[in-house]
Order: structure tokens, then sequence, then C-alpha cells
């Protein structure tokens, strides 16, 4: 197997395209190599604990409301191509995104993680859901079939936030200034939201090499 590891962050929509993108691309090659890892990157690292309006944080950082009406009208055009019905009218705040990473790297110990990412994308764009609400992060580690009093447990502490924030930081140190940013056997570098057909290529190419190698 080949490792695929996943910088993204769980409010960020490109990052949503691109694991629907990837996604099209493996279950049409359900012979692909890769062994899937998720690693944590916060678009907003500053973001208040509790989060903040989602219509004032956008405004601020796309330099007022046409700015982004446009930005996001194109994420929209993006996500319709990438079949996916996103609902950014009920999204109504963004949240601090630390505890859905904790969540994310717990749930990787469990060989849980990519059930956890996908919870988190469609309780946060498809359903409006605050994905920074304990309760809420409670939810979907339950829906996941994990422990929902020992994930509380581990809420209600500071483990693994250093951790995390490290992994972040070293992200940034090794070069990637956005995401998603796709990592192929610790090599091949891939940024931003691939089509499905590229992971074809990608996956045909590693099926060959492997299949050379034996």
């Amino acid at each position: 197997m080949i490792k695929l590891d996943i910088i993204s962050d769980v409010i960020c929509p490109w990052c949503y395209i691109g694991k629907a993108h990837l996604d099209r691309a493996l279950e049409a090659a359900p012979d692909h190599p890769f062994t899937i890892e998720w690693h944590p990157f916060q678009l907003n690292p500053a973001m208040p604990e509790g989060g903040m309006d989602r219509r004032e944080y956008l405004e601020h950082k796309f330099g007022g409301k046409e700015g982004a009406v446009r930005v996001y009208g194109q994420i929209a055009e993006a996500a319709e191509a990438a079949g996916l019905d996103i609902d950014f009218g009920a999204i109504q705040r963004t949240p601090n995104t630390i505890n859905a990473h904790r969540l994310i790297h717990w749930a990787g110990l469990e060989g849980r993680q990519t059930a956890v990412v996908s919870k988190l994308f469609k309780a946060y764009f498809k359903e409006g859901r605050d994905i920074g609400n304990t309760e809420v992060l409670l939810d979907i580690a339950e829906a996941a079939e994990m422990d929902r009093e020992m994930v509380a447990r581990l809420m209600a502490t500071d483990q693994d936030v250093d951790d995390i924030r490290a992994r972040d930081a070293n992200a940034r140190e090794r070069g990637v200034t956005g995401v998603p940013t796709f990592v192929v056997a610790n090599q091949h570098v891939l940024p931003g939201a691939q089509q499905p057909d590229l992971w074809a290529n990608v996956i045909t190419e590693l099926n060959t090499q492997l299949a050379d190698q034996a």
C-alpha cells in the first residue's frame, strides 16, 4: 500500500470538493493502493474559541459583501460540478476547528478517520451545524461508532491540543500555504482540489509501478 496524506480543514469548502473528487476516483478504482491519513490545518488558527458570525467573518476576509459573494459563487459552481449540495445559507457561524481536528486524530487511532471527516463535512456544509460545538462533535463521534463518553472525557481536557497545533505549524514550515494538500508516498505533493481524472491517472501509474516491483 502507498500512503496518501491529506492536509485539510473541515470548514474549507475546497477540501470538501477535493475529497469528493478523490472519492469518485477511489470508487472507480477499488484496487487503488492508498492508505489515507488526514492531517490538521486550521484556516483560522486565531479564531475565537466560540467561533464568530459567518457573514461577518466572510466580509472581513474577502473585503466586503461583494468580495464574499464573488468568491463563494465560484465555490458553489465547483461544488455543484463535484456533485455536492452545499447549503451555505444554513451555516450561521464559522467555528474554531481545533476540537474537530482532535476528534479526527482520535478517530484515526480507531481506524475511523475518514468516516469522521465525512460526517464533519456533511454536518457543516449540508446541515449547517456548528462543528465547534462539543455536543455536535460528540454526536458525530457516536455516529461513527466511537465511544461518546470517552470522547466527552477527552474533550473536557486539553489532550492533544498542543500536538494538533504543532502538526499544523509543521505543515506550514514544510511550505503548505493552502488546503487541501495531498502528499503521495511522502514525496509527491498535489495541492488543491484535484479532478477525478488526475487521481485516476495517479492510481494507474502507481498500480503499474507496484506490479513491476512484484
